[in-house]
């Protein structure tokens, strides 16, 4: 037999890398594809199960930046232009797939979004350095000095927000305008039907539930158009302000550039603010755009609220529409089906308002960086992201399948005794007063109360109140007052 000498052992790849930063080194383990910035913040911030990652659009926002920096400084020629490509290239395979994996910074970060602008920094230099091996030499791309060119964190933090909530703000007017098309649909396909108004939950005139719709649908016109409205103002970036205002690290021509690149990349309109000291000292904006949401989430609640007491009952309540049951509503009651789909809408309105409260007071700031931006865009992205998520769900789920419940709401018209404001203008307040109390303590209509307190005879009585729903309608209420005004019924 043959002996054969040992194979000689092959060298084994290091399983870690070292780094270094301003504070010293530390061993990172060879597929985790960020850096030693990244690593300290996932040690200090992991609070709240939430990365960067998980804010819709804004990873994807800082990557979009960054791609139109590297092609800016390429143009002004301070960037190699195979470095320039490579993260480029790199930003397009993260744009891809923006995971958690790779961008794991908590959204609850200190240092005014440091963590997050030295993540992507870091994961685009670690990739863009791979894609060059062998050309440029050993990790040829730097997070900082590369990737980071001609920006700082204080610029590129706040226009990915503008840039991510914008498109966000779009979506959000989208599922919006679903809304107004079911309300509308609802508005036509109840017309003419009458049914008691309420107001201090009392009774009061009659109404059509057309025309209450046409309320809810107005209101929700309105809160897209606002929505639409903000924004324009998402367009104008802070870029090029560098780290307080001045500019310093930036070139001229980089400042022209940069904006150039990125309306090339997403065809949007995107600009510089008019003065880059207030864009990073001042954050009233988003009290503006948090002002706008929490508006539509309240008009979203009062809908939601009405629909509850409207389908109240069914035996007990008020009964006046049907919501259509998605699921059983009590494990002891048998047959009993709660309205769960806007008290779900109701739940989402509240998370809403606590977050308007939070981005007031983060919106303070001090000198001359906000540094709360962080919490502002969790804030505001998580609204956002609610009710984009609810409104579909509340549409499909309740709005759509409304109905109502015409006799109910004929009924109750009938027997309002806010009815006696016809009788106030032909007989005054004083005499329709008399009618109205003596309607109510004797349990009997407005009609019948006229005729027994000598105001009409019966005749004249059943011709008035024949149609309740005539006094849904001014016109036709003002031709039934007019004519006996003048025609001296008695």
């Amino acid at each position: 037999m043959t002996s054969r000498e040992p194979a000689a052992p092959e060298t084994a790849t290091p399983s870690v890398r070292l780094e270094e930063d301003a504070l010293g080194t530390r061993p990172i383990a060879n597929h985790i594809v960020y850096g030693i910035q990244t690593v300290r913040a996932v040690e200090n911030f992991s609070i709240s199960g939430r990365t960067i990652a998980d804010i819709e659009g804004f990873v994807p926002a800082i990557l979009i930046i960054k791609q139109a920096a590297a092609r800016a400084n390429r143009r002004d020629g301070k960037l190699h232009p195979g470095i320039a490509d490579a993260i480029h290239a790199a930003a397009v395979v993260f744009l891809a797939e923006a995971a958690r994996e790779y961008f794991p910074v908590d959204i609850y970060h200190g240092g005014g979004g440091t963590a997050a602008n030295m993540n992507v920094n870091e994961v685009l230099a670690n990739r863009a350095s791979e894609i060059l091996t062998g050309c440029l030499g050993p990790d040829p791309v730097h997070p900082n000095t590369h990737v980071n060119m001609s920006q700082s964190t204080n610029d590129v933090i706040p226009s990915a927000m503008k840039i991510a909530v914008g498109g966000e703000l779009k979506a959000l007017g989208d599922v919006l305008n679903d809304l107004i098309e079911a309300v509308s649909r609802k508005e036509s396909e109840f017309a003419g039907v009458v049914k008691l108004a309420r107001t201090c939950l009392q009774d009061a005139l009659p109404i059509t539930f057309d025309q209450q719709f046409s309320g809810y649908r107005g209101a929700f016109e309105r809160q897209a158009s606002e929505l639409k409205r903000l924004e324009e103002p998402c367009l104008s970036l802070p870029l090029g302000a560098t780290a307080v205002g001045t500019g310093v690290g930036a070139t001229a021509n980089y400042r022209n550039y940069v904006f150039e690149e990125l309306r090339s990349l997403t065809g949007k309109a995107y600009h510089a603010e008019g003065n880059p000291f207030d864009a990073l000292q001042n954050a009233d904006f988003w009290i503006s755009v948090s002002a706008g949401l929490k508006a539509t989430a309240v008009t979203l609640s009062k809908f939601a609220s009405d629909l509850r007491l409207m389908s109240s009952g069914p035996r007990a309540g008020l009964h006046e529409i049907a919501l259509p049951p998605v699921q059983p509503g009590s494990s002891i009651m048998p047959g009993k089906v709660n309205p769960v789909m806007p008290e779900m809408i109701m739940q989402v309105a509240f998370r809403v308002i606590g977050n308007d409260a939070t981005i007031t007071r983060a919106a303070e700031g001090e000198l001359d960086l906000n540094v709360w931006e962080s919490i502002i865009l969790e804030s505001l992205s998580e609204s956002i992201r609610l009710m984009r998520r609810a409104i579909p769900r509340f549409v499909l789920g309740c709005v759509i399948g409304i109905t109502v419940n015409a006799g109910v709401g004929r009924r109750n018209a009938s027997s309002s005794l806010a009815l006696s404001t016809a009788l106030a203008e032909i007989f005054g307040y004083p005499a329709a007063s008399r009618v109205a109390k003596h309607a109510s303590s004797s349990g009997i209509s407005i009609s019948r109360a006229a005729v027994e307190c000598g105001l009409l005879d019966e005749e004249s009585a059943d011709r008035m109140f024949e149609d309740v729903s005539a006094f849904a309608n001014a016109e036709k209420a003002e031709d039934i007052i007019y004519s006996f005004r003048h025609s001296s019924p008695l």
